[in-house]
């Protein structure tokens, strides 16, 4: 399934810099300036008609040396292949990707009739055309070094957002491939894990954290609300999340 996420075109200042961050997406990034990026752990340098590719959940960032004009794109593929792409590469001489990208961004900007297929069809071509430009990389790494990257993923990232159709995108299975050898290898389902590990934190910080409302820390602990939070806290340690704070603080005095 090809299908495009966002679609950004703007101008960068001279030395602005854009922080490290991550998408649950692929993310191309063509540039007409100069400047330094950090792709995971690898840096690079970027110049007019490079650009950037990063794969899903691989932190970035970006300081721009001029100003010029970017134009990037989010977009989901699962042509083999694109997984092990991360760095920054030359456009060919017919400037292929910076040609889709417009016609893209012409779709995007025209918003004519079913122009939302238009996009997952060029996005579908990009795809192809990366590879061909780039090649392909052997997967780095067997099946347990992939499910310990995601779980390794999920500890340092348990408090935000995330779907298990993006941790499996991420390991490179299906959703229900994924979820299967994760309880396999590791005894839990990995929708429980993270909630064990958010239920962890929560924990800790009602009694290092007396002055924050209950709500507070169910929300910074990656719960939807704090009526999801109390809850499974209940389910989980057969008192409520006051009763427990109450419950601690009166063992220390």
């Amino acid at each position: 399934m090809n299908n495009m996420d966002f679609l950004f075109f703007s101008r960068r200042r001279e030395k602005q810099y854009i922080p490290s961050h991550f998408h649950e997406c692929f993310e191309l990034v063509y540039y007409y300036g100069k400047g330094h990026t950090k792709i995971g752990s690898t840096s690079y340098t970027f110049r007019k008609n490079t650009f950037a590719l990063v794969t899903p959940f691989t932190e970035h960032d970006e300081l721009h040396l001029n100003e010029a004009d970017v134009l990037f794109v989010g977009f989901y593929s699962e042509r083999e292949g694109l997984s092990y792409l991360n760095g920054v590469f030359e456009d060919d001489q017919d400037g292929t990707i910076e040609n889709i990208l417009l016609r893209m961004k012409t779709e995007f900007v025209q918003q004519r009739e079913d122009f939302s297929d238009m996009l997952n069809l060029l996005v579908g071509e990009l795809s192809i055309q990366l590879i061909r430009l780039i090649g392909t990389r052997k997967a780095p790494k067997q099946q347990s070094d992939r499910m310990n990257y995601v779980l390794n993923f999920m500890d340092e990232h348990f408090r935000q957002k995330i779907s298990i159709q993006a941790l499996a995108d991420l390991a490179g299975y299906s959703y229900g491939r994924f979820r299967h050898l994760f309880k396999e290898k590791y005894g839990v389902a990995p929708l429980q894990y993270l909630y064990v590990k958010r239920l962890n934190y929560a924990r800790s910080s009602l009694i290092l954290h007396p002055e924050k409302l209950v709500s507070e820390i169910a929300l910074d602990a990656g719960f939807v609300n704090d009526a999801q939070f109390c809850s499974m806290f209940k389910r989980e340690n057969g008192i409520s999340p006051k009763q427990y704070r109450l419950f601690k603080v009166r063992a220390n005095d």
